[in-house]
């Protein structure tokens, strides 16, 4: 039996279940890691060596459940993932090209406005282009930096796919205002439209730029399938942590 665990480093808690030849958080079986540390090097290691045991290093690292929890605590975070998957299922219904303001009368669009217009003022100091995209940029940027927050920092993947789903929806938040850049129909932030205010529709400003005007429906496509995408990652990847923390902790 080991005290404390010899890859993850986890320290073994009165709580933990009866079994001693695993470790409680990484679930590695100890004998056969042993077993592996103890084996012969065989040559020279290739490339090809190295892809499969770095990919095993960033599996375990993202579907490490942690250790053992009281039931309240799994129980919690059942409510908590049944309302996140309740609720992002909501989002991937909504059809941005046929009904635009749907999103846009959500209560995340109002908690994602507040850092699209703080990234504005944060890219200012790079130029006129990035002022313009730094909106939309850090709108992006601040729930993928909580991604890897809980991910590196509070070794809790549970929070952390709570956080890609909301990478997701941002993505789709976005799929309205860039599908909106050629006619500019939506009311911004000022209270008036993008055709009423020429030159503050931020989307209309970036694609002018690329010459991409007439693509805005096939980009606005693109983020509202790329959010789908991430939110159907963050409900499969927080089920399993999920399960697997209800596994060690009963």
């Amino acid at each position: 039996m080991y005290e404390v665990c010899p890859k993850c480093e986890y320290c073994r808690q009165p709580s933990d279940p009866a079994d001693t030849d695993s470790c409680p958080r990484c679930g590695i079986i100890y004998a056969k890691w042993l077993k592996q540390q103890l084996q012969p090097a065989t040559g020279d290691i290739s490339a090809t060596d190295e892809y499969p045991g770095r990919m095993r290093q960033i599996l375990s690292l993202l579907l490490d459940t942690g250790p053992a929890a009281e039931p309240a605590y799994i129980y919690g975070r059942t409510v908590i993932f049944i309302i996140f998957l309740v609720w992002g299922w909501q989002f991937i219904m909504m059809d941005f090209s046929s009904n635009p303001h749907e999103i846009g009368q959500s209560f995340m669009h109002n908690i994602n406005l507040v850092f699209h217009e703080a990234g504005h003022v944060f890219f200012r100091p790079f130029g006129w282009f990035m002022t313009i995209a730094g909106g939309s940029i850090f709108q992006l940027l601040v729930p993928l930096f909580i991604v890897f927050f809980f991910i590196f920092r509070q070794h809790d993947n549970f929070a952390a796919s709570i956080a890609m789903w909301w990478t997701g929806q941002s993505f789709m938040d976005l799929a309205p205002y860039i599908d909106d850049a050629l006619e500019q129909k939506l009311v911004l932030l000022g209270g008036r439209t993008g055709a009423d205010a020429p030159g503050n529709h931020d989307w209309n400003n970036i694609l002018i730029e690329f010459n991409h005007l007439e693509k805005c429906h096939d980009y606005a496509t693109i983020a509202d399938t790329s959010g789908t995408i991430l939110m159907l990652i963050a409900f499969g990847w927080g089920g399993y942590i999920l399960y697997r923390q209800y596994q060690v902790s009963f």
